[in-house]
C-alpha cells in the first residue's frame, strides 16, 4: 500500500490487500513459480513489515500463508 497515514490497518484475514502490497513492492521480481517456492519464514517477515500491517507474528499461521500466496499468485496474473 501507500505510505498513506489515513489507510486502514491490514490484518492476517486481508489475504487479497497483503497480496497486493507484496505485489506493489516486488512487482515482477516473482512469478508464479518463483511465488510459490518462498519460505514460509521469509514470506511471514515480508508480511510483517508492510506497512500499515497490524497482525502479530504469533497471530500467523501456515494457513493465512498460503492464502496469502494464492493472492498473491492471482495478483501477479491479474497483472501480465
Amino acid at each position: 500500500m501507500n505510505d498513506n497515514k489515513f489507510a486502514l490497518p491490514i490484518h492476517w484475514n486481508d489475504h487479497e490487500d497483503i497480496a497486493m502490497s507484496l505485489y506493489e513492492k516486488f512487482g515482477d521480481d516473482f512469478d508464479e513459480s518463483k511465488i510459490y517456492r518462498i519460505r514460509f519464514t521469509d514470506l511471514l517477515e515480508w508480511v510483517l513489515a508492510l506497512p500499515n500491517f497490524a497482525g502479530t507474528r504469533e497471530q500467523s499461521t501456515e494457513g493465512h500463508l498460503e492464502q496469502i500466496q494464492s493472492a498473491w499468485v492471482y495478483e501477479w496474473r491479474d497483472n501480465q
